[in-house]
């Protein structure tokens, strides 16, 4: 399975939103030049994500995008979702129509995989990430030479999609 540039730049710039969440609506054009994410790009994405209610715009002078939910209530499956990007490592989209228009002999296999890469990213909240990024900044600032391995893990949570 492969997450494409979608998925991973909609990830990246929720991030980005929500490490300078509380400090007034962000643009994209702050992002944009953060992250080296072109912004036409983050203009659909962020339509997508605003479609799904996990940011808002605010119009206007000093207007761009904020949070709509709590960071702990998004999860990255939450966003991948938003923005389209299907999670499915199946040859088929998951229709069983995988070899002439017959499941083939490892779909389960596949489809098994699917179900554990969602609970995965559905366990993951963007507030995990958040503060996984920040105490990653705040060992460089520090000076430490080595930062230990500051992988996020998964919470036990239920994610839940709107359509």
């Amino acid at each position: 399975m492969r997450l494409t540039t979608k998925g991973r730049f909609a990830v990246t710039a929720m991030i980005d939103l929500a490490l300078h969440h509380g400090s007034g609506p962000v643009t994209l054009a702050e992002i944009s030049g953060r992250q080296k994410i072109s912004l036409s790009y983050l203009e659909q994405l962020f339509g997508k994500l605003r479609r799904h209610h996990l940011v808002e715009s605010v119009r206007g002078p000093g207007g761009g995008y904020h949070l709509a939910r709590d960071m702990r209530e998004v999860s990255v499956a939450d966003i991948i979702l938003a923005v389209d990007e299907p999670i499915d490592a199946t040859q088929c989209g998951g229709k069983e129509n995988c070899q002439d228009d017959q499941k083939c002999l490892t779909h389960d296999l596949w489809a098994a995989l699917n179900e554990r890469i969602f609970d995965y990213l559905g366990a993951v909240s963007l507030r995990q990430l958040v503060d996984s990024q920040k105490a990653k900044e705040m060992a460089q600032e520090s000076g430490v030479a080595q930062v230990h391995d500051m992988r996020v893990m998964p919470t036990k949570r239920t994610t839940t999609v709107s359509a």
